[in-house]
């Protein structure tokens, strides 16, 4: 079958991919759509340390083609999006309705794929670069049929990261202010769940000025091509700021425009040792500095939800789906991602 492969050195589009059989609690889905997102380059570039070779793609859905014993919330034929989280639904912090903090779900890369007899790793425990993958019955979330399998895609990373860092993480209320720095993927959903939550004044900043048509429609009262400039927007600062590029120089930006009793969001992925500076007197008007590991999200209920929503008309998925790429044109795909040119690439098998 054909799939993403990182071998260590370079990304090579395949045809040769085997998977094994769903074990007890797995789930076979066949991938129909994948969105491409930076969290896939960053594994490349070493800005996410992952052992390698290493099938790519975390942000899928598709089709359920065969269950492992005791899995009954999904069967054969079933629509699902996937979610990177294989959490073990036991531990203390699964519990507690945490569970993107479950140590169970970090750090223990499974090898359920193989090429010429070599095993491969499976990125975020998903995989989703791949015609057919093997996930935790718990990543797969059956969805309606009416959501297209490509917009669907996106529910698993970027609207559950950006959507849910709103509403599970910030807790954004309505009639607040919320200014989010970079307008990507998860920057739009940012704005989005920003509307959703009834935040009233909504800042999108993107140096990027043909950002603005797209962030208007998802949410943005106000669009800026600078942080420079939110003061005059806001002139005593934002009651929320989401970082969504991962630069060090714009977390401080983000700290810097906060208002009184004001939370710093910090989205963007930095350089795993890099460092930013804040001025620590300014915290003590009861400002706040938060990190938010995939929008806090409790994928089973959020997707359902996010789901919903759409049906209703009050989230967008389509409109985030900008151009669409046969798997074998993954390298298009990642340069039109690189210059700018998409919301959202979505490949498709």
């Amino acid at each position: 079958m054909r799939g993403v492969v990182f071998d260590g050195e370079r990304v090579l589009v395949v045809d040769d991919l085997e998977v094994r059989a769903p074990g007890p609690g797995e789930v076979l889905v066949g991938v129909a759509a994948a969105g491409l997102c930076h969290s896939d380059l960053s594994v490349v570039d070493g800005t996410i340390p992952f052992p390698s070779p290493v099938v790519l793609g975390h942000e899928g859905a598709g089709v359920v083609e065969a269950v492992g014993p005791g899995v009954t919330h999904v069967a054969p034929g079933d629509h699902v999006a996937l979610s990177t989280l294989a959490n073990c639904g036991a531990c203390a912090d699964c519990d507690r309705g945490r569970p993107t903090m479950c140590r169970k779900a970090i750090g223990m890369p499974g090898q359920p794929f193989s090429r010429g007899g070599t095993p491969l790793f499976q990125f975020a425990a998903n995989s989703s670069f791949a015609e057919r993958t093997v996930v935790k019955a718990v990543q797969a979330v059956r969805i309606p049929e009416a959501i297209p399998l490509a917009s669907a895609a996106l529910m698993g990373c970027g609207v559950l990261t950006g959507v849910g860092a709103v509403l599970n993480r910030a807790r954004v209320d309505r009639g607040e202010s919320v200014v989010v720095i970079g307008t990507g993927g998860i920057g739009l959903n940012v704005l989005q769940g920003a509307r959703i939550a009834g935040a009233t004044t909504i800042v999108a900043v993107d140096t990027n000025p043909a950002k603005e048509g797209p962030a208007r429609r998802f949410g943005a009262t106000h669009f800026l091509t600078s942080t420079d400039a939110v003061r005059e927007v806001l002139p005593t600062g934002a009651d929320h700021v989401f970082e969504c590029v991962g630069h060090t120089a714009l977390v401080r930006a983000a700290v810097d425009l906060l208002d009184r009793h004001g939370q710093a969001i910090l989205l963007g992925m930095t350089a795993p040792k890099a460092e930013a500076t804040f001025l620590p007197a300014a915290m003590f008007l009861d400002k706040s500095i938060l990190g938010c590991r995939y929008g806090s999200s409790r994928p089973q209920k959020d997707i359902a939800l996010y789901a919903e929503l759409y049906g209703a008309g009050r989230l967008l998925l389509d409109e985030l789906v900008t151009t669409t790429y046969p798997v074998e044109d993954f390298a298009r795909a990642v340069a039109d991602m690189e210059q700018g040119k998409v919301a959202r690439g979505v490949l498709t098998f």
